[in-house]
């Protein structure tokens, strides 16, 4: 193939998400995969090796797949050529001077470009076999780690035999979130090497941000409630588990931490067992808390009151600031008498525009709920310091807190 083949005419997306497209003068379907929920593009190209980044990019910004053909390594060559065109900014926007905008409208305005950036680089494909993996030239051997993400590899369809489709940017995150996996987090407030990381799971937000977890490493724990020799915490959201672990190891007794995502259940629960912790840690689906009380609840609820743009972004973006509200709401009626919620959220937000701090006080007076202190921490990630970044201004004033609240009662009013 010197050029690439344009299917004639749009194909109809499917309601069961398969994706069509013309080769070698027939029809060809496979099952589509996307985990930002993307629908099936309409229009499909086969490309290989001799199609340039220029001819790729302007197909991809017109809205166009190309279904890869060539050489794997290429293929990767080909993705990076097109992500740095596509954030270069366009030369009438160099000489054009920008006025100022406000820290929110420029938070909208990067999330929209973030949008259309994977949008258009998710627009190169490939092609997996029933067993999940790769009939191209220099493929690697991706099966264990799609099995992870996708589950296991079912020949079972009669449109697509068992054939499907992804963005390579999707499979190129499948494969390194699948390295993170094996390799684990370090996280030293769970003790010694080598029995102190834990492993993230393709979709479960990774542990990377240490700075939240030093706060809970360090808070005072409470009281077990009164008659009981043990405390008793409930980690609400536990995604990896790395704060239920992190409990564990200062000794807490009975830790339960709730999610409601498939993937983040087994996350913990390997990682939980991983780290000898059973005796410990038990985690439960459910819809923020566990039956019971408890003397200590945590949350570390997603931190921007945001649209996520795919359930990959659920961990980072929480719309309308629902799970916010209904921890705080239901703070009450799960704590043990002078038992602790404790809160941890970081500023960004506020900074941002997209929640400021009298709004959270006042859903904890709403709520009937006091603050008994409040541990800061500044974070260390890169982007706190990356000039370069359209939110730097906003970041270089974060700060990641934890709240220590309590039940307000007839004596501390």
């Amino acid at each position: 193939m010197s050029n690439p083949v344009i299917t004639e005419r749009p194909l109809p997306v499917s309601a069961n998400t398969d994706i069509h497209w013309q080769e070698s003068g027939r029809a060809c379907s496979a099952r589509w995969r996307s985990e930002r929920g993307a629908a099936a593009p309409r229009q499909v190209v086969l490309a290989d090796d001799t199609l340039t980044a220029d001819t790729a990019y302007r197909l991809a910004c017109a809205g166009t797949a190309l279904l890869w053909r060539g050489d794997f390594q290429n293929a990767r060559q080909l993705l990076q050529a097109m992500a740095r065109r596509a954030d270069q900014v366009p030369k009438r926007k160099r000489t054009k001077v920008q006025a100022p905008i406000g820290a929110a409208e420029a938070f909208h305005q990067q999330r929209l470009a973030q949008s259309q950036r994977a949008r258009t680089l998710g627009m190169v494909l490939i092609e997996f076999n029933a067993d999940y993996s790769i009939a191209l030239r220099r493929a690697p051997d991706v099966k264990a780690a799609c099995t992870e993400a996708w589950g296991e590899a079912q020949a079972n369809s009669d449109t697509t035999s068992g054939h499907s489709v992804a963005s390579l940017r999707e499979l190129l995150g499948i494969t390194s979130a699948f390295e993170w996996q094996r390799v684990g987090v370090e996280i030293s407030s769970l003790g010694a090497a080598p029995n102190n990381r834990i492993h993230p799971h393709y979709g479960v937000f990774s542990p990377v941000r240490g700075e939240y977890i030093q706060l809970v490493a360090t808070a005072h724990l409470p009281k077990p409630a009164k008659g009981q020799d043990s405390l008793t915490a409930f980690d609400i959201g536990t995604g990896t588990g790395v704060l239920a672990a992190v409990l564990a190891r200062r000794g807490v007794q009975h830790i339960v931490g709730t999610d409601m995502d498939e993937r983040a259940l087994t996350c913990a629960r390997a990682n939980v067992a991983q780290l000898g912790l059973q005796e410990q840690v038990s985690v439960l689906q459910a819809d923020l808390f566990p039956p019971g009380r408890a003397s200590l609840v945590v949350c570390n609820p997603p931190w921007l009151p945001a649209r996520p743009g795919s359930p990959l972004e659920r961990a980072v973006y929480d719309e309308g600031g629902h799970m916010l509200s209904g921890f705080l709401a239901g703070l009450s009626a799960h704590l043990e008498p002078k038992g602790e919620g404790w809160l941890i959220l970081s500023n960004l937000a506020e900074h941002l525009g997209l929640r400021s701090r009298e709004a959270l006080l006042a859903l904890f007076e709403q709520h009937s709920l006091r603050v008994i202190s409040r541990i800061d921490a500044k974070p260390l990630h890169p982007k706190a310091s990356d000039a370069s970044d359209p939110l730097h201004q906003a970041r270089a004033q974060e700060v990641t807190s934890l709240w220590r609240l309590a039940v307000v009662t007839a004596s501390t009013l």
